[in-house]
């Protein structure tokens, strides 16, 4: 309470807003308010969906929109039958028209293929080997359990893809013989779009299911996310820190942003080298260095698993459609289209050119790594003898702010890391389509959008000595220039 100005002041999203009593305080909207969390929500699945064909065609090509049996936008509504058609090609090419109709069984094995992966990814949470470990206090001073063993789940999951893929020898009903052996991870490239559509589907109903159990007595809501305006809040996310009442220490929220996303870009990579050999006989130093660079980049994340507590994902964003499908749909089936581009596309690069992508993406995991960990040694103990000599400020929170080291260079530096090993992905495509680049082009975009909302919420949350910090550390991304 501002006594001197009469002003009531409370915090939204790390930031502070004052507002007289007899006003209403003014929720602080992102991402364009309720319009703009309603058009993201309804166009990310759609650019999903055309970016998975445009990687197919190797460019930017609408004929699979309009090549839907002369159906047209116009028509598809008139009938059922017109409805299905028109969609068909789009959300299920591997669907076949019959006399009666469209047979959509494809994507609905193709949705149960989804949803067991889920509850295998699940199962390895459960029942494997985990390390226990609390996250960061929450506003009402408790702190919340997670069960750390992302890292083996990841090691069993490429073990059970390898070796451990159960199929039947024979009939099952007539003495066929249960056999484990290599998974046809050919049938991801088979069935990609199907993938895609059952994995989209299945975000939208977990988010739904997300936004009900909110409203259930006892739910800690996330400050931004509950503004009272159902779009808004839908794709934001109500509640904080989901958990099933039966299991305390399962996190919707922490498991969905590492496991069954990542791990499922790992797959998606494999399958697309796996069929780039059946068609071709070998596997091309592109699509080498693409599993490589990006299972890499996953297996990091995973054996770091315990550093995404402190993130802004899980301390302060809801668990709505923002994140749910973010993990589970946009990051396997976007983030894997470098080498869904190279099963078809491939542009045969040089040996000297293919190291000079491996520098580049040596250098950006240096800075992201290094970064990164330095950060989150701090945090645990300043005074750890890697970090010791590191120059800091201490706020009047009693939060310390990093001034040297990789974070006296820029304040985001980390970032700059992580677009670079982007980067290096996408040329790894070639320069003949836009399409591969469209992870460069997007994570830039994500990662300013980012910049700006950790401004606006350290703004908020540190006041005159975030300012004097962005004094001590004036660059934002690249030291010297931004």
């Amino acid at each position: 309470l501002d006594v001197k100005n009469q002003k009531t002041c409370f915090q939204v999203s790390g930031a502070m807003t004052c507002a007289s009593p007899k006003s209403k305080p003014q929720f602080q909207y992102e991402f364009g308010g309720p319009l703009g969390a309603f058009v993201t929500t309804v166009m990310l699945p759609v650019v999903t969906v055309f970016l998975i064909h445009f990687a197919a065609a190797g460019k930017i090509d609408f004929e699979f929109f309009f090549s839907s049996h002369n159906v047209s936008a116009q028509t598809c509504l008139r009938s059922w039958s017109s409805f299905q058609s028109f969609f068909r090609p789009i959300l299920c090419p591997n669907c076949a028209e019959t006399l009666d109709g469209i047979d959509w069984m494809p994507l609905i094995y193709a949705f149960l293929a989804i949803v067991s992966w889920f509850l295998f990814q699940v199962s390895l949470e459960r029942f494997l080997p985990a390390e226990i470990v609390y996250g960061t206090k929450l506003r009402d001073g408790s702190e919340l359990a997670y069960r750390i063993n992302g890292h083996l789940a990841f090691w069993v999951t490429l073990l059970v893809a390898e070796i451990g893929w159960p199929h039947f020898i024979g009939c099952p009903v007539r003495g066929g013989k249960l056999q484990f052996g290599r998974a046809p991870l050919v049938l991801l490239y088979d069935f990609h779009v199907e993938l895609a559509t059952a994995a989209i589907i299945g975000t939208i109903l977990l988010s739904f299911y997300m936004y009900s159990k909110s409203f259930l007595p006892g739910a800690m809501l996330a400050v931004g996310g509950n503004s009272g305006n159902i779009f808004y809040d839908f794709f934001i996310g109500r509640e904080l820190n989901p958990r099933p009442s039966s299991l305390s220490n399962f996190d919707w929220k922490e498991f969905c942003e590492l496991r069954p996303g990542l791990i499922g870009w790992v797959l998606l990579n494999l399958g697309m080298a796996s069929k780039q050999y059946q068609k071709l006989g070998y596997v091309s130093g592109s699509m080498i260095l693409v599993n490589i660079f990006q299972n890499f980049y996953v297996w990091d994340a995973l054996f770091h698993e315990r550093a995404i507590l402190t993130t802004m994902d899980i301390t302060t964003d809801g668990f709505g459609f923002m994140l749910i499908f973010g993990d589970m749909a946009w990051v396997p089936f976007t983030y894997s289209l470098q080498a869904r581009y190279l099963v078809d596309y491939d542009p045969h690069l040089s040996w000297l050119s293919l190291i000079a992508v491996v520098i580049c993406n040596f250098i950006g995991f240096k800075i992201f790594r290094g970064a990164n960990r330095q950060k989150d040694v701090f945090r645990r103990d300043h005074s750890a003898e890697e970090v010791k000599h590191l120059t800091f400020i201490e706020t009047k929170r009693g939060t310390k702010l990093l001034t040297s080291g990789w974070w006296g260079k820029a304040r985001k530096i980390n970032y700059t890391g992580d677009w670079i090993m982007g980067l290096s992905w996408c040329i790894l495509c070639g320069f003949k389509s836009i399409v591969p680049y469209y992870y460069a082009i997007y994570f830039a975009i994500l990662l300013f959008h980012r910049s700006m909302r950790d401004d606006h919420i350290c703004q908020g949350k540190y006041g005159d000595d975030w300012k004097e910090y962005k004094k001590l550390v004036p660059y934002l991304f690249i030291p010297g220039l931004i």
